[in-house]
């Protein structure tokens, strides 16, 4: 027992120094970023110069498994450094955050198919588009044929591998189907560049498509397997509920990008004075309270996501399943967070006045990135405030992603 304690502890202290280590280095590029968010944009995804940087940085491993040389850190770190990232550019943060979640997914697919990804390269980036509804498949001998037309593909075109969602028919039988995520190489991928968003406008979001293709039984893998509890031999990390968490795979941008919105508030309300009649912003009981809202919101939101997330890794520290009640709650809180940063970003970029509106102004970026992370279906309170509480008032579900 003292010798069990004793590596957990050691594992325990290797995983905070690991965490430690990437936040430095997170926090080490964000000058960077800064000068080059008005070029990601125009970009439309992020360029080859920072993609190089973050690799550099070792931060896109901090979630894949040690057997692959990566990290292996807890999902906190995923949101501390995505929040760090988006202090100075939304785009890249949204970007690192998905890939980087990707290579945590990859920790609850077999040993083949992690070999076939990392096999020749631990570095390998993964992409996504996880609508599963957008594609379909049907089981043929040695795997899937998958076809499909998928949205939200963010950085499909700088990575060689990704992950699409698609739901199985079982003999045409619509009342008898499973979610699926299937692993493709993008060479096999059809991209279409057509992301010209309002906000995250450097993601490189485009559509995929595939006709047809075969994908092999062990690149494939049920979403049901990913519901966490304790599973045989897995990792804490590996047995979280992922769909039940998924809004925080992308909340720390949320929280970074109003963070950093607040932060550029203060700094102006601090030293400019109104146009018509020269007082103080700073003087204004009004821009006082706005400010007071906006950082309450910020730091209720940030609360919220570190706390649910602490939670949930030391559940499946101590091989707890989450039940159905649990899993809603965390749908629920983590929409309600990005939520409370949208509303703090609104706040401000109001209380900034007209000065805000123009191109070179890093509110109005800001502001942009804010709505159009708010817009993701994850964040969507109706969604997921209805689907908790049907489940407080004991009624039924139709979200197979969320069932334990």
């Amino acid at each position: 027992m003292a010798s069990h304690e004793h590596a957990g502890r050691r594992d325990e202290d290797r995983r905070l120094q690991a965490a430690a280590a990437a936040m430095s280095r997170a926090r080490a590029l964000e000058g960077l970023l800064v000068q080059r968010a008005h070029d990601t944009e125009l970009a439309r995804h992020v360029p080859e110069a920072t993609m190089v940087e973050l690799r550099q940085h070792d931060l896109f491993r901090i979630l894949q498994p040690r057997s692959y040389g990566g990290a292996q850190c807890d999902i906190v770190t995923l949101l501390d450094i995505a929040a760090t990232l988006a202090r100075a550019d939304a785009s890249v943060a949204w970007t690192w955050a998905s890939l980087a979640s990707h290579a945590w997914m990859m920790g609850w697919f077999g040993a083949g198919a992690q070999k076939q990804v990392w096999g020749h390269d631990a570095q390998a980036l993964i992409a996504s588009s996880l609508v599963f509804p957008a594609g379909h498949a049907r089981k043929v001998e040695g795997g899937f044929e998958l076809s499909g037309h998928w949205p939200f593909a963010t950085a499909a075109g700088l990575c060689p591998w990704i992950l699409l969602g698609a739901i199985v028919m079982a003999d045409d039988d619509a009342d008898d189907c499973e979610y699926r995520l299937l692993l493709v190489p993008t060479a096999k991928v059809q991209h279409a560049d057509n992301w010209d968003a309002m906000g995250l406008r450097g993601t490189g979001s485009g559509d995929v498509s595939v006709q047809r293709l075969l994908v092999p039984d062990a690149m494939s893998l049920q979403a049901s397997a990913m519901a966490g509890g304790p599973q045989t031999g897995a990792e804490p990390l590996y047995s979280l509920p992922v769909f039940a968490l998924y809004p925080f795979v992308l909340a720390g941008v949320a929280l970074g990008n109003a963070e950093a919105c607040l932060h550029e508030f203060t700094g102006i309300a601090r030293q400019r004075a109104a146009n018509y009649n020269r007082a103080k912003l700073a003087d204004f009981p009004s821009i006082q309270m706005r400010l007071a809202s906006a950082g309450a919101k910020v730091d209720a939101a940030r609360r919220i996501m570190r706390g649910t997330l602490t939670e949930a890794m030391d559940a499946a520290r101590a091989e707890l399943a989450p039940d159905l009640m649990l899993r809603a709650r965390y749908r629920r809180d983590g929409a309600m967070a990005v939520n409370l940063c949208t509303e703090a970003v609104a706040t401000l970029f109001k209380a900034n006045g007209a000065s805000g509106l123009a191109a070179a102004h890093v509110m109005q970026r800001q502001f942009r990135d804010a709505q159009a992370i708010d817009a993701h279906i994850a964040f969507s309170f109706d969604a997921a405030g209805s689907m908790y509480g049907r489940v407080a008032l004991g009624l039924p579900i139709d979200n197979p992603l969320l069932q334990p």
